[in-house]
């Protein structure tokens, strides 16, 4: 019957490179009806599977840990386009398998949507699971973020494969205690950097102890609820890390973790932690510091993250943010930033993107420093607008340009350093916007 239902998927996949379409998820989707939701266990998997889940920084992390095991020789299999539900990684599979189901690597790594994580590993023998952070992210899609958390929590009560955690993020930190048995869990962890505080400035969903309901106390805060915390009643958060990123300087930037020097391409507090995943996954694999300072050094994001355009002589940068978290670290990095700056805030309600908008106003808009004017567009123009004039920005700086082009020319009128926040359906269409005024009026694309 499996070789039926193979070569079944294997003709959508054919039929659909023949019309010069993608097979990213439609050749999942189809075996998942036949296969009754169990379209995974028809594969043949024996190498040993890394699966990188959690809200943000999953394609970054993914990619990087995919370099790692090919700058060291191995054969990979890695979801590069990000199909991350278990139809992407079904239809991912069925690219990479024989007849039989039998799938050829050394390592499969496997970018997971966090809610995807127990139907696809429950289908697949996992080997190791990194686990980011957990903030709130398409309410409408994902629900509360205590239901997603506690559906991979399940999953960890009988997993006694390696667990990498962020152990600065009580949300992630908490699956270690899922199963005592499991002797294989490890934490990374960040000393705090230049900017950390000690109170919070933003949205948190780390307030309290899962395990007795104490309010956490915290050493500091790097971003959000991210930060050295710890349970005064139970100790939770005493956990020893497994790696450590320390002597982090975002000017540079450069950290150090395990005793090497890194210097990563992006300034950011959100980025060191996830390079420090990165190099817990070198240390734990015992893939040499040479090669984990060379993915760690020259990997830089494209697609709409953190990405760079020259709109004539302005610097723009362009960043996804799909929740107040994302959004909260471009505006970190923007205000840490000296100088004046303008912002371009591009906001769509598409089904994608999670038709309730209703997050933005977990957006910390108070925190601007030095930003002198905003624009903003998208299907949800006016409402972003509206909420960055609540925070109380002065009205008069804020120009409403529902069409993306007028809104790019608006934005670059004036000199100085920009910044373009958009969400997720609203990325490929700034990312064109922007190169098409640079043909037109000059620039290029970095």
């Amino acid at each position: 019957m499996n070789r039926i239902l193979i070569l079944i998927g294997k003709c959508v996949v054919a039929m659909l490179h023949l019309f010069k379409r993608n097979a990213g998820n439609l050749p999942g989707i189809v075996l998942w009806h036949l296969t009754g939701g169990k379209c995974c266990r028809m594969f043949k998997a024996e190498c040993p599977i890394i699966a990188v889940t959690g809200t943000n920084g999953k394609t970054s992390v993914t990619n990087c840990i995919a370099q790692l095991f090919e700058q060291s020789g191995k054969k990979i299999i890695i979801n590069k386009e990000g199909n991350n539900l278990d139809t992407g990684i079904c239809s991912l599979l069925l690219r990479h398998c024989d007849g039989s189901g039998k799938v050829d690597a050394d390592y499969l790594i496997l970018e997971t949507d966090e809610s995807h994580v127990p139907v696809v590993y429950s289908q697949l023998k996992l080997e190791t699971l990194v686990v980011l952070n957990f903030f709130r992210d398409q309410l409408d899609r994902n629900g509360e973020m205590e239901t997603l958390i506690r559906k991979i929590n399940g999953f960890c009560e009988t997993f006694e494969g390696n667990l990498l955690l962020n152990g600065d993020d009580p949300n992630t930190a908490r699956l270690g205690r899922a199963n005592p048995n499991n002797k294989n869990v490890k934490y990374f962890h960040a000393l705090p950097y230049a900017f950390a505080t000690d109170k919070i400035f933003e949205a948190s969903e780390g307030r309290f102890c899962p395990f007795c309901d104490e309010a956490l106390n915290y050493d500091y805060y790097q971003y959000s609820h991210i930060g050295k915390f710890f349970c005064p009643k139970c100790g939770f958060g005493s956990h020893e890390p497994y790696i450590t990123a320390e002597n982090i300087d975002l000017e540079k930037p450069a950290f150090i973790a395990g005793g090497h020097e890194y210097h990563p391409q992006l300034n950011s507090i959100y980025n060191i932690y996830n390079m420090t995943a990165v190099a817990g996954i070198a240390k734990l694999y015992c893939i040499s510091d040479e090669i984990a300072d060379n993915v760690i050094s020259k990997y830089t994001v494209k697609n709409g993250r953190m990405e760079t355009f020259m709109l004539g002589d302005n610097k723009a940068t362009l960043n996804l943010a799909k929740n107040p978290v994302g959004a909260n670290m471009t505006l970190r990095v923007m205000n840490e930033m000296q100088g004046e700056k303008e912002l371009l805030f591009v906001l769509n309600d598409n089904i994608a993107d999670g038709l309730d908008v209703s997050w933005i106003w977990d957006i910390n808009f108070s925190i601007f420093e030095r930003v002198t004017r905003v624009v903003t567009s998208g299907t949800r123009a006016y409402d972003i607008a509206v909420r960055i004039k609540c925070s109380g920005y002065p009205a008069q700086n804020i120009t409403v340009c529902p069409d993306l082009d007028e809104a790019i020319e608006e934005l670059a009128k004036t000199d100085g350093r920009k910044f373009v926040i958009v969400n997720y359906t609203a990325v490929q269409p700034a990312r064109s916007a922007l190169k098409r005024y640079i043909a037109k009026h000059g620039g290029k694309h970095e």
